[in-house]
């Protein structure tokens, strides 16, 4: 009987071992904050179980049986106010205990960000407790350059904006909105080419993310804060039409406008629109019914350009806010406040009311305060 050197075995039970699963992130699919997906990636295919809870030991398990290595799993939220454990596992690839923190009853937090095309530091951001992340676009540099000319389906890009904030991921809801470098495919040089730069169904994006509706566009509700956040699919309208087209149509008759305008018959008190757009060309789309239609909200928030503003129009402010924010800028021409610096909009809301929205620097400088009542009307400090 040949005998296997003890060296032999360690090395081959070192090589067996389970791997531990790090690109994790959490989303919502439906507009119900009652429900969470667990997202993750394995390096091995298999089924994708998810383990949790309100204690690190005692845990429910939701189990889908397939053979993938990108996972996502929803799961029901029962409690608010509490701190949830959970860990995921692919065959023999498991994390470790992970937490993500209930949404609150009383006082919400949000934060907003754009141009995520770098690796910023966000430990401001980490120090707000956030209950949920949200974008203004541009969450990658482009796909293009990581992916391949015309490739559609990859989503290294996105993978490597996980893994570069991991316990930011793993313990904040995200929520993002699509900007033009979400769905760059192609180089987009200096005139329209034959082929489309731009992926308009943005395929990488809605197979990475699982968010509401359509995904391209969404909605999310949070009813005990009267509060609604929308996402719409604007950015470079002007190029509508050409192979340098990035968004979905947004005219009167599209099904965008449509379905952008059902939802604001019955809108609830608080209504923040977010866009990749500049805010001075988007509402005067549609003879400006895109602008009517803003002001029966609360406000619109876009990560168009490198700076920090807020505008306002017949009482509808409109802000943009990015974490690269010292670029070019293109004031509004109804610009209130305007500043070159790397920034994030927070939110802050009492159940009840107000809403607390700020402009706030990467070094946790309030730049811009504003109050909303309900009723949608605003006050400044």
């Amino acid at each position: 009987m040949r005998i296997i050197p003890t060296l032999l075995l360690l090395t081959l039970s070192s090589q067996l071992a389970a791997a531990e699963i790090e690109r994790i992130w959490l989303t919502h699919k439906t507009k119900d904050p009652s429900k969470i997906v667990v997202n993750w990636m394995s390096d091995e295919p298999g089924d994708s179980v998810v383990r949790y809870g309100i204690s690190k030991d005692s845990h429910e398990t939701v189990r889908i049986d397939e053979n993938a290595t990108l996972h996502h799993v929803e799961i029901p939220l029962k409690h608010r106010d509490t701190i949830y454990h959970y860990s995921v596992s692919t065959g023999r690839q498991q994390s470790a205990d992970a937490t993500f923190q209930a949404y609150p009853t009383e006082l919400l937090r949000v934060a907003v960000v754009a141009d995520w095309q770098g690796k910023p530091d966000l430990s401001s951001i980490v120090k707000e407790d956030v209950h949920l992340l949200l974008t203004a676009g541009d969450n990658i540099a482009r796909l293009w350059d990581k992916c391949g000319k015309g490739n559609k389906d990859c989503i290294k890009p996105y993978a490597e904006l996980i893994a570069a904030y991991p316990d930011l991921f793993r313990s904040t809801p995200f929520l993002p909105v699509l900007g033009n470098h979400d769905r760059e495919i192609r180089p987009r040089g200096d005139k329209p080419p034959a082929e489309s730069v731009y992926d308009v169904d943005a395929t990488a994006f809605r197979q990475f993310f699982e968010l509401p509706d359509d995904e391209w566009k969404w909605h999310f509700d949070l009813p005990d804060f009267d509060l609604r956040f929308v996402a719409l699919d604007l950015n470079h309208i002007s190029d509508f039409g050409t192979t340098w087209q990035t968004c979905h149509a947004f005219d009167e008759k599209s099904d965008q406008f449509r379905w952008y305008k059902k939802l604001m018959e019955n809108s609830p008190s608080f209504v923040v629109t977010l866009y990749n757009e500049r805010n001075a060309s988007v509402r005067n789309q549609a003879q400006k019914q895109w602008h009517d239609l803003f002001r029966r909200g609360t406000c619109c928030i876009t990560g168009f350009g490198y700076y920090a503003e807020r505008a306002e129009v017949d009482g509808c402010p409109y802000y943009n806010t990015s974490l690269s924010g010292k670029g070019h800028q293109y004031p509004d021409p109804q610009s209130k406040f305007l500043a070159g610096e790397d920034s994030y909009v927070l939110l802050t809301v009492k159940r009840g009311g107000p809403m607390t929205v700020e402009i706030k620097s990467l070094d946790n400088k309030v730049l811009d305060r504003q109050n909303f009542i309900l009723g949608n009307e605003s006050r400044s400090p």
